[in-house]
């Protein structure tokens, strides 16, 4: 995994390197002036994904042009000095940062700037420095052309998540009816986030490397799999305060085992549900506690049996939106 993170960081810094000394070249040999400063909006430019970048160029354009009229009325109030030049940052700075595109507020200054090394804002100047920001912010866009949505890292992940919580349901149908749970430890819920993590990190990158309307069944899927997962942690809860083991535990524990054999992405669970609820009809005409330790106990596995239906449900309901299911 980190000779794969290496190569993902070697290959993006060497995308910015090509990129910058592109722009910078191209700058020179237009003539214009503060050609490096073309290098470093490419720089500012480039994100992670496709949408990200050209939403941030789109931000930074309509910036730009607010930072062009902006200065030409603080340059023309007060001279091409450097109180102009604050007063012209502070406004800007309040404008940008009020309206979410504090990510232009460093790179459009320093093009201003030149302006004011200039001491005049003409014709040329104006080009200059819009040819500049063009330049620098076209590069930017042109080098994350080449990211696309990647199906197969994502079912990888997918794939290790659901494998985590496929264990922690195994677990628990072997602990549940068990008296000694001392070696019952929460310690799978933490694979199970870093799983999860990794999973929806992917699913959101294919999702913006997309620029036609994108399909997000990768962030619906992670989604439910983050809503069964506070699921099984509180049936993790109640299994592990659990003082009395009645006969019932076996037969909640089954259910839990056929949910984790029955468990991948395509499985509809409508069996698995007609399962729980046959279950739940069956424990309700069982005999009445004879104890408040049996009592207490029972109480909790209907508990459990409402949650997993719970956790079936969640997937059920995926399923159907997915499929445009009506039951």
């Amino acid at each position: 995994m980190q000779g794969i993170r290496w190569k993902e960081q070697f290959m993006k810094s060497l995308k910015i390197a090509v990129a910058a000394f592109g722009s910078i070249a191209l700058a020179g040999e237009l003539g214009l002036n503060y050609s490096s400063t073309a290098g470093i909006i490419t720089i500012l430019s480039i994100r992670n994904t496709k949408r990200e970048t050209l939403r941030s160029a789109a931000n930074r354009g309509l910036a730009f042009l607010c930072a062009l009229v902006l200065s030409w009325v603080c340059f023309g109030l007060f001279g091409y000095n450097l109180w102009a030049f604050a007063v012209f940052l502070l406004l800007f700075s309040l404008f940008v940062l009020s309206v979410g595109w504090g990510e232009a507020l460093a790179n459009v200054s320093v093009l201003v700037s030149h302006i004011l090394a200039e001491q005049q804002m003409g014709f040329g100047e104006v080009v200059n420095e819009t040819l500049l920001f063009l330049i620098g912010t076209g590069a930017g866009i042109l080098v994350n052309l080449h990211l696309h949505k990647d199906q197969a890292e994502f079912d990888k992940l997918a794939g290790e998540a659901d494998a985590q919580i496929r264990q922690i349901l195994y677990n628990m149908s072997q602990y549940l009816p068990r008296e000694d749970r001392a070696a019952y430890d929460p310690g799978c819920f933490a694979k199970l986030d870093q799983a999860l993590d990794a999973a929806r990190a992917c699913a959101a990158a294919n999702y913006n490397n997309v620029l036609r309307p994108a399909d997000s069944y990768e962030l619906d899927y992670i989604e439910m799999r983050e809503k069964q997962s506070v699921l099984l942690r509180e049936i993790y809860d109640n299994i592990a305060r659990m003082q009395y083991l009645p006969e019932q535990a076996h037969q909640v524990a089954e259910l839990m085992g056929q949910i984790e054999q029955d468990y991948h992405r395509e499985n509809t669970v409508k069996g698995l549900l007609q399962k729980q609820e046959a279950l739940f009809l069956q424990m309700k005409k069982q005999r009445l506690p004879q104890s408040r330790e049996e009592f207490e106990a029972r109480a909790i596995l209907f508990y459990i049996l409402m949650q997993l239906k719970r956790l079936l449900e969640l997937k059920r309901e995926f399923w159907k939106m997915l499929r445009g299911e009506d039951g």
